[in-house]
């Protein structure tokens, strides 16, 4: 028997912090120590989806509506991932750019479409005016769905309950059992402890493809030269703008992103970010507005050291930027801080390296996939790991990019799926795809394959994707394209 399982954890490996040379105490950064012990079993279920950001939500939510028992666990205290928790509340990649089409159907619309009759989201229209407030020109950010976080927060808890999905929150998914390359336990930690729970199949929603790694799954890393990753971000609500001002400027100047503005002030020695833009999108009511500005560089989401010294960096640079945009944009003398994210947004870390990896030229030459089980509309969108500002371009593609089913296939384990921003593309096919929309499809998707596995005991590399589609079409989902 071939059983494995992470519980025998590095130390201090890769977390120098933990201990400060200089200061009487020996540094052990290069050792380890064995941690082993008993734990306790709990109910067992037939998929536990680990993530609940959007893919894990839409996979939780598919799972149960074909039939099984499903557990979902989230390490924040609310669900919607990025969207709620970290006030990336604006939708993208789910319609066309004329607002005419839905990308992404099933789900996605569902939820939508949800948030918008209870108020807490808005579905705009296409416009003749230059520019719109939730994009401040035509496009993707014109036809994302802005939304509240909190009523869209608690839309999903109400969701996850009427559907009958046991739910965890404040809880991490932090460690695999695995026997003959299928997963037989989650390991979770949260105020209760430690507790192994056998499970039939697992969806990894981390976004991080933290499981997959746990299972040994090979993962690329930041793009190949240096393995350097592209900026996180905090975003940011505030309140009280004068919006009026703020059209008034911009439609006279033609600057959405206030380019010209941000030059002067660092030519004046006031602006040192590494940023030349700022980008504002009304939120569900006029005068509250998203502000995903900041880049961080040199984050690292897999580095827990990394992440708390970007969020402390997050927080400073937001009371700075803030003092400026009083100051010098117009429309924000009055401005309010509303709400900080409590999370970072982070844009890449590890990419599965399955056994298909799609690649710029399968979009660049529109090559077609009979195992399509969604698509985005979103453009390249990688910024440059030390020119945020810079937004490469990787050549001419389709309108929309298609979502092969195999992207979200690891290596190396049978009963585990991995849909989100972890899936197996080449770096550049990371920008379509990251974003929350195409998210939700993937995970709509690998939530109705959990069905073929654990009732047939067959492994995700081997669901029927031929069935998969004809039952996603029945959910509303978009799996073709003309």
């Amino acid at each position: 028997m071939n059983r494995r399982s992470f519980l025998t954890m590095a130390g201090m490996t890769g977390v120098p912090w933990m201990s400060t040379p200089g200061r009487g105490v020996r540094s052990n950064a290069n050792a380890s120590v064995s941690y082993v012990r008993q734990i306790s079993t709990g109910d067992a279920f037939d998929v536990a989806v680990c993530g609940g950001g959007p893919s894990g939500v839409a996979a939780a939510l598919a799972a149960r509506s074909a039939g099984l028992k499903v557990l979902l666990v989230e390490s924040q205290g609310q669900l919607g991932g990025n969207g709620t928790s970290g006030l990336v509340s604006h939708w993208l990649g789910g319609r066309t750019s004329d607002c005419k089409r839905w990308v992404v159907g099933g789900l996605f619309r569902s939820l939508s479409e949800e948030a918008f009759r209870r108020g807490f989201a808005l579905i705009p229209e296409q416009t003749s005016k230059p520019y719109q407030p939730h994009g401040w020109y035509k496009g993707q950010l014109a036809a994302g769905i802005p939304f509240d976080p909190f009523g869209v927060a608690a839309m999903m808890d109400e969701r996850i309950q009427k559907a009958g999905i046991s739910l965890l929150l404040s809880t991490y998914a932090m460690d695999v059992m695995v026997d003959e390359e299928r997963i037989t336990h989650v390991v979770l930690l949260n105020k209760s402890g430690l507790v192994a729970m056998p499970v039939s199949a697992v969806i990894d929603a981390t976004g991080d493809a933290d499981l997959a790694v746990r299972c040994g799954s090979p993962f690329f890393k930041g793009r190949e030269e240096d393995k350097l990753m592209t900026p996180a971000s905090l975003t940011f609500h505030v309140d009280n703008v004068d919006q009026d001002a703020l059209a008034d400027y911009i439609e006279t100047n033609k600057a959405p992103r206030f380019r010209e503005k941000i030059a002067e002030l660092r030519q004046a020695g006031e602006w040192d970010f590494p940023y030349e833009i700022f980008i504002c999108v009304q939120l569900q009511e006029k005068g509250t507005m998203m502000i995903n500005t900041t880049r961080l560089v040199d984050v690292d989401g897999t580095d827990g050291a990394s992440v708390s010294a970007g969020l402390v960096a997050g927080r400073t640079e937001i009371q700075r930027l803030m003092a400026l945009m009083r100051k010098h944009f117009p429309g924000f003398s009055r401005a309010r801080l509303k709400a900080v994210a409590s999370v970072l947004g982070i844009r890449e870390t590890r990419r599965l390296r399955g056994r298909y990896v799609l690649s710029v030229d399968d979009l660049v030459s529109g090559r077609d996939f009979p195992d399509a089980i969604g698509f985005s509309s979103y453009g390249w969108d990688l910024p440059d790991p030390k020119r945020p500002s810079d937004n490469p371009s990787h050549g001419k593609k389709r309108d929309v990019t298609p979502i092969p089913y195999r992207v979200m296939i690891p290596q190396g384990v049978s009963n585990l799926i991995c849909p989100g921003r972890a899936i197996s593309v080449e770096r550049p096919v990371l920008g379509p795809l990251r974003v929350m929309a195409p998210c939700m499809a993937m995970g709509e998707a690998a939530g109705q394959a959990a069905r073929q596995v654990v009732e047939g005991g067959g492994a995700f590399a081997e669901v029927d994707f031929a069935l998969l589609r004809e039952e996603l079409r029945g959910r509303g989902a978009v799996v073709c394209w003309d």
